[in-house]
């Protein structure tokens, strides 16, 4: 396998088409949301922690919402908690597009 083919950490790329929103990728993996382009300095980190049912559907209830650095996942920019998805992501945008923001300043 090429190296253009690996991460930072020696583990293999997902291949394929990713979803993407407003031109980022939005990747899901079991309770944890990531959404941003890993070349830009920072990217959203969404956790789901628990559930609830509406209509019979299990939807997400509460979630952390994080911003990290991209080079670093470990350095938290910002960090809140919000009830369902929507208002989580809606806020996760807003605060990601603030600290991109800012660093280009």
């Amino acid at each position: 396998m090429s190296t253009d083919a690996m991460n930072l950490n020696g583990a293999p790329l997902v291949e394929g088409k990713y979803l993407m929103y407003k031109d980022r990728p939005l990747v899901r993996e079991g309770d944890t949301i990531c959404y941003g382009d890993m070349t830009e300095k920072y990217i959203l980190i969404l956790e789901i922690f628990s559930y609830k049912t509406e209509d019979g559907n299990k939807v997400p209830d509460k979630i952390l919402i994080q911003v990290v650095e991209t080079e670093d996942q470990n350095k938290i920019v910002r960090q809140g908690e919000k009830s369902g998805l929507y208002e989580a992501f809606g806020y996760g945008l807003i605060w990601l597009e603030q600290a991109l923001g800012k660093d280009e300043a």
